[in-house]
């Protein structure tokens, strides 16, 4: 089969590719521009086009099927004429979908949470040697690509983003897959660019319960008021089991889970975090994991790609990044570590990178988000307000909509650098939140900031 990706580069799209490729389909692509990892990983699997651009000539009648990713536009060269040849053209989620019509679909929705929660189930299925057909949205420890098909396995797991599928399909993606096996984590207020209010946003969960498979089983977060209410007023899902954070300790910066064997060492931690491990069992009961080869398994689960990731640690301070951005998770990732190192100074800081993160009137979702935190800052570039045309925001809004007098706002990445590298850490825990750079901030450097030999 020949397949043809428009948008190649994409961090979702070139995973598809590899595993189209590996699967051993003929693949294809194109991109305006194409960064590393892509550039590496598309290079390696000899994907990598051999000229940047859109060029139409790339496309003709011998192609099976064309993909769209999100990157490219409604007036892409390619993608007129795969539509003036009446190709058919995927979106990524829709491909996925044909991919695994045939298979027992698991997705993990929810505003947060879902790539862990996804990644957990991986992780313990691989440890288990089950080979299931997956996407995640995290590059994980053991697994090539983020994507693997086949035309053998049972099951096809699927993080279930709520953003939309394609240029020319406004649909959220995880409207599409259609679950046998569904989980919802969690539901606050995002994507403000494609779901203006609040009840649009959550109506959007409501769907993906609709049109659950008939015989379906949902699991849910019954201490997200959102997601019970959806849950309790679901009539597709045949079964329903929901669940909450589970009885754990914490000592000595270690997290300890109660099980029926005893207390049990977690690599991970964090409400948010222990929360995510009980869902993640039930929907590995679901997929024939009894209860004790599960915790045998995630007693080794160190947890997602940049999710509450160590960069550095010694006897006295430690440093974390995460990708978190949106303000529930913002929230539960500076109160993990706070509850994690009750007895260290909280140092938390948090970018402001995207289209909601900048939006005036979206900035009061922030409302204490930081409070565990005894110094907190806030870091944005105006020239990224700027470019995405919003209106412009200042430090006296950011700290209002904090709730925050003493937040400690900053826009010059080098003013944060050297703030940031000026900090003491003795007797210290620091957190770095952003699903950007902060302005290009060098993070293997940080170890510098725990071990004072180091060149900083």
């Amino acid at each position: 089969m020949r397949v043809h990706f428009i948008a190649i580069g994409g961090s979702a799209m070139h995973n598809l590719a590899i595993a189209l490729h590996l699967k051993g389909d003929q693949v294809t692509g194109s991109d305006d521009a194409i960064f590393e990892p892509s550039k590496s990983r598309l290079k390696k699997h000899g994907l990598l086009p051999d000229t940047i651009g859109w060029d139409n000539s790339r496309i003709d009648d011998s192609i099976d099927a064309v993909i769209l990713g999100m990157h490219a536009k409604e007036d892409n060269p390619e993608l007129l004429k795969a539509q003036e040849l009446d190709l058919k053209i995927y979106s990524y989620p829709e491909y996925l979908y044909e991919q695994s019509k045939n298979k027992t679909r698991v997705v993990i929705g929810g505003s947060h949470g879902k790539t862990t929660i996804t990644s957990m189930i991986l992780h313990v299925m691989h440890y288990h040697d089950r080979e299931v057909d997956y996407m995640v949205g995290a590059q994980l420890e053991g697994f090539e690509t983020m994507v693997h098909l086949t035309d053998d396995n049972e099951f096809m797991v699927l993080e279930g983003d709520e953003y939309l599928s394609s240029p020319i399909d406004r649909r959220p993606k995880f409207h599409l897959y259609q679950p046998n096996i569904a989980l919802i984590s969690g539901i606050a207020w995002d994507h403000i660019n494609v779901f203006p209010t609040y009840e649009n946003y959550v109506e959007q969960f409501e769907i993906f319960v609709d049109l659950m498979k008939p015989g379906s089983i949902l699991v849910y977060n019954e201490e997200d008021k959102a997601v019970k209410q959806i849950a309790e007023e679901a009539r597709k899902p045949t079964r329903k089991h929901a669940y909450s954070v589970p009885d754990h300790s914490i000592d000595n910066g270690k997290t300890f889970l109660e099980t029926p064997e005893g207390d049990m060492p977690l690599e991970i931690f964090g409400k948010h975090n222990l929360s995510n491990l009980a869902g993640a069992k039930w929907i590995c009961q679901h997929m024939g994991i009894d209860e004790d080869a599960f915790y045998e398994a995630i007693a080794t689960f160190k947890g997602a790609s940049k999710r509450l990731e160590m960069v550095a640690e010694s006897s006295y301070s430690v440093i974390y990044k995460d990708f978190a951005h949106s303000p529930s998770k913002v929230k539960a990732t500076t109160n993990a570590i706070h509850n994690q190192y009750s007895e260290r100074k909280i140092i938390a800081c948090l970018e402001l990178h995207t289209f909601s993160s900048l939006d005036p009137v979206f900035l009061q979702e922030y409302a204490n988000a930081l409070d565990c935190a005894d110094v907190a800052v806030v870091f944005y570039s105006p020239e990224a307000v700027e470019l995405k045309r919003l209106e412009p925001v200042t430090a006296e809004q950011i700290k209002e909509a904090f709730d925050d007098e003493n937040l400690i706002v900053m826009t010059d990445p080098a003013a944060f650098k050297s703030w940031l590298f000026s900090q003491n850490l003795n007797q210290a825990a620091l957190l770095l939140m952003s699903s950007g750079t902060y302005g290009g901030l060098d993070f293997d450097r940080l170890g510098s900031l725990v071990d004072p030999l180091s060149k900083r």
